[in-house]
């Protein structure tokens, strides 16, 4: 195979599974991350890139450009997660930065891959949560992120199907990663907390939301197009 995947959010937790699950599958992956890691990947691709910054998106999408000429799989997965009570003004301030990340982020890596994205092959691969599905108190400005990013989703989906382009969604729950243990410290939460809410009673796993992307990813999923896909253990149900 010598198809070429970008992964955004890849130098830790779930971005870091995907890119690495991809590569395994065959595919050709650039992983995006503000920060490089001390221990990168072995064999991707690793560049340095801000989503919320316009000038790095561009950045980053000219290198792609000029160094592989195209894009079958693109994963938007960078994210910051945060929650605080309404009204408050740590609410207020993480309003700004919550949206430009999650949602306008996303947004500006589809705009931007748009012209790379191979006809009849493509894949856009969308990483929300399942609070893009239902609402939480205390946490208007993730939920609204992505929300957003579901229907932004939607809607790339009619945007692209007629190229034979593809637009999915993955929503999952609590996945066992450094950042949701420390979202739930955060939250004064334990992960019995957490396992209580889910009916399969334990937390999703990063390889299982990777295995979906690239199953999503395939050949396979080639007339799956604009679905929002829970992994939260019937969180939903």
């Amino acid at each position: 195979m010598n198809e070429i995947a970008l992964v955004t959010g890849a130098s830790r937790g779930i971005g870091r599974s995907i890119a690495q699950h991809l590569q395994a599958a065959g595919y050709r992956v650039i992983g995006a991350a503000r920060k490089l890691p001390a221990d990168p990947p072995s064999g991707i691709d690793m560049q340095v890139c801000d989503i919320a910054d316009a000038a790095s998106v561009a950045a980053l999408f000219e290198y792609v450009r000029r160094q592989y000429g195209q894009l079958h799989v693109l994963v938007n997965n960078a994210a910051i997660a945060g929650g605080a009570p309404f009204g408050s003004d740590a609410e207020a301030a993480e309003w700004a930065p919550m949206i430009a990340t999650n949602l306008t982020g996303t947004w500006a890596c589809s705009r931007a891959a748009r012209d790379l994205l191979v006809d009849g092959r493509g894949r856009v691969i969308n990483i929300a949560s399942v609070l893009g599905l239902r609402g939480v108190a205390d946490q208007l400005a993730y939920c609204a992120s992505k929300h957003g990013v579901v229907g932004l989703t939607r809607a790339l989906a009619r945007a692209l199907g007629s190229r034979g382009i593809t637009a999915n969604v993955i929503c999952p729950g609590w996945v066992d990663t450094e950042m949701a243990r420390g979202r739930l410290q955060d939250l004064g939460l334990t992960a019995s907390h957490a396992t209580a809410m889910i009916p399969t009673g334990r937390m999703t796993e990063e390889a299982e939301v990777a295995a979906l992307v690239a199953f999503l990813a395939s050949p396979a999923a080639g007339n799956l197009n604009g679905q929002a896909i829970g992994l939260e253990g019937g969180m939903l149900a």
